[in-house]
């Protein structure tokens, strides 16, 4: 599937549990993400065709999906993981390990070439070929089916915006984002968000106690 399918589904996983924190949102986005990093190849690839050298790379042929499975799955987790404070790791770290295998089962059902081939994915490489897992059924990477799945997850999306107040652009911009928000709501017709007290990006309950009031204050109709 497509990227920005897989960073939605990974973001609106990052907020199953109610109160997790922006940046363990941001963790579990970029767990959902990182494996297409052996996708990069596919830049010099072009660039090579491009310039006419001879003979060009095939990085991307050579790489794609070999980080795709449990070694580098692991890895991404103990390190995304290490960035949320230790109070929280461990709930973070799970997430980003589910959030990788959500990409896996994505790429598995839904990611079929043009050419009509079914990537496998080597579920322990770059160490071993010995598992591959793939399915028959799987559909092209522009099928309707993926569509479907990219819709709905923006509509959770705009759901969680109007009923939490935050999107997935949080992930690049809080003020960004609660511009997002502010639009979504007056499209949509509602009001501003009201974040609980004390939660991210809330003020919380001002600890300052207001001053009595003085004689003539309360005497004043």
């Amino acid at each position: 599937m497509s990227p920005v399918t897989h960073g939605l589904l990974s973001w609106l996983l990052g907020n199953a549990p109610r109160d997790t924190t922006r940046r363990e949102r941001v963790v579990v986005t970029a767990g959902g993400l990182i494996p297409d990093v052996d996708g990069l190849g596919a830049v010099p690839d072009v660039l090579t065709r491009a310039l006419g050298v001879d003979p060009p790379t095939q990085l991307f042929s050579a790489w794609h999906h070999e980080l795709h499975g449990l070694p580098f799955a692991l890895v991404a987790a103990g390190g995304l993981g290490a960035l949320v404070p230790c109070g929280r790791r461990a709930r973070a770290t799970a997430l980003v390990l589910l959030a990788f295998h959500l990409h896996l089962l994505c790429d598995l059902v839904g990611a079929r070439g043009p050419d009509d081939y079914a990537w496998p994915l080597p579920y322990l490489a770059p160490l071993s070929q010995a598992v591959l897992l793939e399915w028959s059924g799987q559909w092209a990477l522009n099928a309707w089916p993926n569509f479907a799945i990219t819709g709905a997850a923006l509509a959770a999306t705009v759901a969680l915006a109007l009923r939490r107040g935050r999107t997935f652009v949080e992930c690049v911009s809080l003020r960004a984002d609660a511009a997002v928000v502010a639009a979504l709501r007056r499209r949509l017709g509602r009001g501003a968000p009201s974040p609980a007290p004390g939660a991210e990006g809330s003020p919380g309950p001002d600890p300052t106690p207001s001053p009595d009031p003085t004689p003539s204050e309360e005497a004043a109709p």
